[in-house]
């Protein structure tokens, strides 16, 4: 039988048919896996070569204040991104606009660094871009691949450095806030609270990004939106309502000294809300909007007059006099004074201690004044003895007890801790045990020593005072939930002694000259001593004395003497309660701005809106 036999080549023929027919049934199973029962999957892998993703920013929600009048707002802005296909493309592309854009080495560097750690996001240039800009890059996108140009909702702060303080400012997350991932749903470009109520409230305010699709080429480059595919609309943040009274707002930095340092806040006694904080000097938060410049940046943080030092919430000083009111409290609540108690040694313009000379503010002295007395002309020598009946651990036990160790708790994230001693014991660690005298009481019973407040910490203990009950609510900028008062532990009649003393000191007291006609109002002045200057000046006050609703707390570095602080605060009273037509009370030595009669520019509404530390070591009033 030879090679070709007729029966071996139908046996070859047969072989060959069995494997063609093999090879086309591998072939259609694969191809059946392939195109049917896996088509879904390589779609979208060539979806994924042919489309990007281009998020969507959402806008950030509005701030309005009580009236629904709008702080904080969004308007359009440009930004300019670059999609590319790995990073030395991505670095080619900024070469190339490297002039337009005005970017360094560095910049340069820092933004492929970024693309390296999310790859296929646009990566963001330039973020407010100028129209003049936009448009020249739109001339040159032929030879730019990649670029992608969005109308992105820019933050608008209209009331600029009326509200910068309160409201605070934004921008972009940081790679290290990313890869701690502690701010949830954030990305590369996500604009973040970086002060103020954006910080507090920033997850609130954030909304949602979306995304849509660009169709790029096989090197990476933008080509055209894609059709056909969906996309996922941003969602809004949402729109927060603070407590902020805009009208009094502005004119509280209107009539703050013109060039001085200092504090003014305002809060309703009844339900702790905050009405006006205003802190000198302040800042411009738009400038923070699509990044600043390194060195605006750093001569803004080191300016030696620190602008971005919220001085109502972090400023600690000597609350001087004001605070005497702390030390009546603690004695008539105990028992060891009445209205008309007076001291073993009347006021001869100081007291003999052991070998000092501890001085009353006016050196001719008072006299023999009680209770009242001593608080309507801020008697140091008076409280002086009361600080020594009580005893110092008496004095830090009920002191801590009303407040004046803790932060207030507003819902602001910069606030600080008051610094004022737990008990004896701070004495025993910073002196030894037998290294401290009762020295260390006297200056406490006057609002010196180791005693430095906020002004909201002092202001929210006036509203105490004010408060027929001796309680207060925390203080608060936005209204959420029920929070729990904090209490003086007084009975009323006690409280009523307080509240007359401090009506007698704007009636004919150290604030006299600060009176306003038919208007019934309560305060203590105080000033105290500053070791690297002038004095500063305090005044807080409420009204009207009847049925208090606004407690007012200022003070003035340098300003030497409370009484020329109090003016200021008189004049926001009256303008809360009695509105423009309230009489103004000029003032001595800070030069008061007065606002001209014109009319005020007008407010846009939000219809139906929801939701230095400095050492001092003395004070007087």
């Amino acid at each position: 039988m030879t090679w070709y036999d007729r029966h071996r080549v139908m046996r070859r023929a047969a072989a060959g048919r069995t494997l063609v027919f093999a090879i086309f049934g591998v072939l259609t199973l694969v191809f059946f896996r392939v195109q049917v029962i896996n088509s879904g999957r390589y779609a979208l892998e060539s979806k994924e070569n042919r489309l990007r993703p281009v998020p969507l920013r959402a806008p950030r929600g509005l701030i309005t204040d009580r009236n629904g009048a709008i702080l904080v707002d969004n308007v359009p802005g440009y930004t300019i991104a670059v999609l590319a296909s790995d990073a030395d493309s991505l670095r080619a592309t900024l070469d190339r606009i490297a002039t337009i854009l005005d970017l360094d080495s560095t910049r340069i560097d820092e933004l492929v660094d970024r693309y390296r750690r999310a790859r296929y996001e646009p990566v963001v240039i330039d973020r407010d871009v100028p129209f003049e800009l936009v448009s020249v890059l739109e001339e040159w996108r032929v030879l730019i691949p990649g670029l992608v140009v969005e109308t992105e909702p820019k933050r608008r702060y209209p009331y600029a450095d009326t509200l910068a303080h309160a409201i605070g400012y934004v921008a972009e997350i940081t790679e290290e806030e990313l890869n701690s991932e502690l701010i949830a749903g954030a990305r590369n470009g996500t604009l973040i609270g970086r002060y103020g109520l954006e910080s507090q409230y920033d997850s609130a305010l954030r909304g949602e990004d979306g995304v849509r699709f660009v169709e790029v080429d096989a090197l990476g480059r933008a080509v055209s939106e894609a059709t056909g595919e969906s996309t996922l609309e941003a969602r809004q943040g949402d729109t927060i309502q603070t407590t902020l009274d805009l009208d009094l707002q502005r004119y509280v930095a209107e009539t703050f000294p013109a060039g001085r340092l200092g504090a003014v806040v305002a809060m309703d006694p009844r339900t702790g809300d905050i009405l006006a904080m205003y802190s000198a000097p302040t800042f411009d938060p738009n400038a923070f909007v699509g990044g600043m410049d390194a060195e605006d940046w750093q001569a803004l943080s080191q300016a030696p007059d620190n602008p971005l030092f919220n001085r109502a919430i972090q400023g600690l000083y000597p609350p001087a006099s004001p605070w005497k009111l702390a030390v009546a409290a603690s004695a008539l609540r105990r028992g060891l004074v009445n209205p008309e108690t007076h001291m073993e040694i009347p006021c001869r313009g100081g007291l003999q201690f052991g070998n000092r000379f501890f001085r009353c503010w006016r050196a001719s002295g008072h006299g023999d004044v009680n209770l009242i007395e001593a608080i309507q002309f801020s008697c140091d020598v008076y409280f002086y003895q009361l600080g020594l009946r009580l005893e110092l651990p008496t004095l830090l036990q009920d002191a801590n007890q009303m407040g004046f160790g803790d932060r207030t708790g507003i819902d602001l994230p910069s606030e600080v801790t008051p610094v004022f001693p737990a008990s004896t014991q701070y004495f025993d660690r910073k002196y030894g045990p037998r290294g401290w005298t009762q020295g260390v009481t006297l200056n406490l019973a006057i609002g010196q020593g180791e005693n430095s407040q906020t002004v909201l910490g002092m202001v929210r203990f006036y509203a105490m005072l004010a408060n027929p009950e001796g309680t207060a609510p925390p203080p608060r900028l936005v209204a959420v939930g029920a929070p729990t008062p904090r209490s003086l532990g007084m009975g009323r009649r006690d409280l009523a002694v307080l509240r007359q003393s401090l009506l007698s000191v704007v009636e004919e007291g150290t604030a006299a000259r600060s009176r306003i006609a038919d208007l019934h109002m309560a305060g203590k002045t105080g000033t105290a001593q500053n070791a690297h200057g002038p004095s500063h000046g305090w005044f807080i006050g409420f009204a009207p004395w009847e049925s208090p609703e606004i407690v007012v707390g200022a003070i003035v570095e340098f300003a030497e003497h409370g009484s020329d602080v109090a003016p200021l605060v008189a004049n926001v009273i009256g303008r809360h309660l009695l509105g423009e037509d309230a009489p103004t009370i000029r003032a001595g030595n800070l030069d008061l701005i007065v606002p001209a009669d014109s009319a005020p520019a007008p407010i846009p509404i939000l219809p139906d809106s929801s939701l230095l530390r400095r050492n001092t070591n003395r004070g007087r009033s």
